[in-house]
C-alpha cells in the first residue's frame, strides 16, 4: 500500500476508533466519578485520530514526528483509561476488549511510525 493510501486508511481507522470511544464513554455510569472518565476516555479516544489528520498535513519532519509522539501519547492514555473502567468494575474486560486491542495496535503502528 502506497503511503497516501496508507495515511488515508489509517485516518479512517482512528475516526472510527473515536467514534467507539464515544459509544464506550455512554456506558459509563452517570456519577461525578463516571462523568470525569468519560470526559477523559472520550478526549484522549478522540484526540488520536484529530492528531493523526493534523501529521498528514504537517509544515515539516518535525512537526509531523511531534504530532505522531501525540497520537502515542493519546493512544497510551486511552488504554489506561480503558483499564481504569474495567479495574472500577464500570464495564468487564470482555465489554472493552475489542477496543482495548484495537488502541493497542493504533499505539504500536504510531510507535513504529514515530521511530522512522
Amino acid at each position: 500500500m502506497e503511503n497516501r493510501q496508507f495515511g488515508k486508511a489509517l485516518e479512517k481507522r482512528t475516526r472510527k476508533f473515536a467514534v467507539r470511544m464515544i459509544r464506550l464513554s455512554t456506558r459509563l455510569p452517570n456519577t461525578p466519578e463516571g462523568r470525569v472518565i468519560r470526559n477523559q476516555i472520550t478526549k484522549s479516544g478522540t484526540s488520536i485520530g484529530a492528531n493523526y489528520r493534523e501529521a498528514n498535513r504537517a509544515r515539516s519532519k518535525a512537526d509531523f514526528k511531534n504530532k505522531i509522539a501525540i497520537c502515542e501519547s493519546e493512544a497510551s492514555e486511552t488504554q489506561y483509561w480503558l483499564e481504569v473502567i474495567v479495574d472500577a468494575e464500570w464495564l468487564s474486560w470482555e465489554q472493552v476488549r475489542p477496543e482495548y486491542e484495537e488502541c493497542s495496535e493504533l499505539l504500536a503502528i504510531f510507535t513504529s511510525i514515530g521511530s522512522k
